[in-house]
């Protein structure tokens, strides 16, 4: 099961940068090929994160170029030649559940799991079509290109509607949904601010766009130690009356409390084990 509460991005083209961002404490690196690397450097990019991704084993993904462009498609023909895969590849651009089986059809058993992006309002249409893939892991929300097809400012109010469309396909399909980053990397309580306002609407994990992101997104999307001491004891209250109704703490406690409960303690143990 994956489970994080947040991804970094570092660019495939900055090869002495991969360290430093595996350092970082995020949950999961994505070595990017896609906006982060400029025409000129895809090849390149493209063999750095393939040998580094070889070498260094878990906690590092790659995000490859859009799968109808021509670089998606040399993405994928230089996976089919490597030995050493990657865990999770993420796929920007993804309108249709198709394009995934192509990825999958191509790498065969070999296939990592998969990250979509979700950037267009075709894509979101299409979202619970394409999170209930069984290649597919997670789901992220590709807010800036998404704010270019509406025409307006990357910020939480524009994006609001299609944030909570796909709260409700992740959690229909049972997955993670990603945040896009904040985009404003020296205004700190505006990223807690972000970071809390998605977490009260059902997204479980943020990802970030420098390292120095990275312990705020942890700690507001993280189980809290106090969370998680309510949730056994609540459960084991729960538990001791046969599932039955009970006042706990001057609180009700029943069946839907309990489901939040139980989905805080898999939290904590999916990122103990991840």
């Amino acid at each position: 099961m994956f489970a994080c509460n947040s991804i970094l991005f570092v660019p495939g083209s900055r090869p002495e940068r991969f360290a430093k961002a595996g350092a970082a404490g995020a949950g999961l690196v994505i070595i990017d090929l896609e906006d982060a690397v400029g025409p000129e450097g895809k090849d390149t990019a493209r063999r750095s994160a393939l040998d580094h991704v070889a070498e260094a084993g878990q906690g590092f993904a790659i995000r490859i170029n859009g799968l109808m462009t021509a670089e998606g498609v040399r993405d994928l023909g230089a996976m089919t030649a490597v030995e050493i895969l990657p865990d999770i590849l993420m796929v920007p651009m993804v309108e249709s559940a198709t394009e995934l089986d192509i990825i999958a059809g191509a790498l065969g058993e070999r296939c990592p799991a998969l990250i979509p992006l979700i950037e267009t309002p075709r894509g979101l249409r299409a979202a619970l079509e394409i999170v209930s893939h069984p290649k597919v892991c997670a789901l992220m929300f590709g807010g800036a290109d998404f704010s270019g097809e509406l025409q307006v400012a990357v910020s939480w109010e524009p994006l609001l509607a299609a944030r909570q469309q796909l709260v409700l396909a992740c959690a229909e399909a049972r997955k993670q949904l990603i945040d896009v980053p904040y985009i404003h990397l020296d205004d700190e309580d505006g990223l807690r601010r972000e970071c809390e306002q998605a977490r009260a609407i059902g997204i479980t994990a943020k990802s970030a766009i420098h390292p120095k992101q990275v312990s705020v997104i942890e700690t507001v999307f993280a189980p809290t130690d106090e969370q998680i001491a309510e949730a056994k004891e609540a459960l084991q209250v729960y538990e001791e009356t046969g599932g039955k109704a009970v006042r706990h703490r001057g609180r009700m406690l029943e069946a839907p409390m309990i489901k939040t409960y139980r989905a805080i303690l898999a939290r904590s143990e999916g990122q103990k084990n991840a």
